[in-house]
């Protein structure tokens, strides 16, 4: 009887998650989830929204010193989605290392420990990748790709949450890699501590291998256009910044990774 239960139980579990990784296809090689975290927060509908990339099928661009909302920059590119490409300083340079192709946003890396990858120049590497500078050989990776971008680590490639604890929360946009291979950019509008907020993703059913933060509060954006949908997701909460919930436009911001079929 007790074994029964214990089947009964896992199945329970089982479906739960095949439920809550349900995707939704937007166009071939991009899928969008909406995953509904059990913890509460203490705003909005607790959702994270992982829209799901296949690298072979889309390029990924990073547009530099351009004051504007990610919507306006997916409008004039032609691009399927668009997010932060990370945090940014009053000069509107990247807070870590930033290079796309001969153009140096910000050369001077900092001791984040996480650098996302693009444009590669042959097929020795990955498309795309989350290159973790403590478990990979930066000086080699260094001269693989066009593209770069340093930000915080929140996930190591031993997939360990590598985030101390802290009280502050905050809305979040971030990005990851799963274990097959996809690039996933993920929204989260309520506020969460960061420490639970990639405990919830590490305890999700999404196989992330490594994951980077982008940006948090109101900045933190996220926009999706394909011909089935459109998707706008806007931050509001930060800490000791803007304690609400009432942001709903996107703000300005300088630096952008923008998704483009190939």
């Amino acid at each position: 009887m007790k074994g029964t239960t214990m089947m009964i139980c896992l199945f329970a579990v089982a479906t739960q998650a095949q439920a809550q990784t349900k995707w939704k296809y937007l166009q071939n090689g991009l899928e969008i989830s909406e995953y509904k975290v059990s913890q509460k927060s203490i705003y909005d509908n607790s959702t994270i929204t992982i829209l799901k990339i296949d690298p072979e099928k889309y390029s990924f661009l990073l547009f530099n010193e351009q004051m504007k909302t990610v919507e306006q920059t997916a409008k004039e590119n032609n691009l399927v989605a668009t997010i932060n490409a990370g945090m940014f300083q009053r000069n509107y340079k990247n807070m870590g290392y930033m290079k796309n192709y001969e153009n140096y946003n910000n050369p001077m890396r900092n001791k984040d420990k996480a650098i996302l990858a693009f444009n590669r120049k042959d097929d020795s590497v990955p498309r795309v990748q989350i290159i973790d500078t403590e478990h990979q050989d930066w000086n080699e990776l260094k001269t693989k790709y066009h593209s770069y971008a340093q930000s915080i680590r929140m996930i190591d490639l031993k997939q360990k949450n590598v985030w101390s604890l802290q009280d502050k929360m905050w809305s979040v946009a971030c990005i990851a890699m799963d274990r097959k291979g996809n690039v996933l950019l993920i929204h989260c509008r309520s506020p969460y501590k960061m420490h639970d907020f990639i405990n919830i993703m590490l305890q999700s059913p999404y196989n992330i291998r490594n994951m980077m933060y982008l940006e948090g509060g109101p900045e933190a954006s996220l926009y999706i256009e394909t011909d089935i949908a459109i998707q706008r997701r806007v931050g509001s909460y930060e800490t000791s910044f803007r304690e609400d919930n009432a942001n709903n436009s996107y703000w300005y911001i300088p630096n952008t990774i923008g998704i483009r079929k190939r």
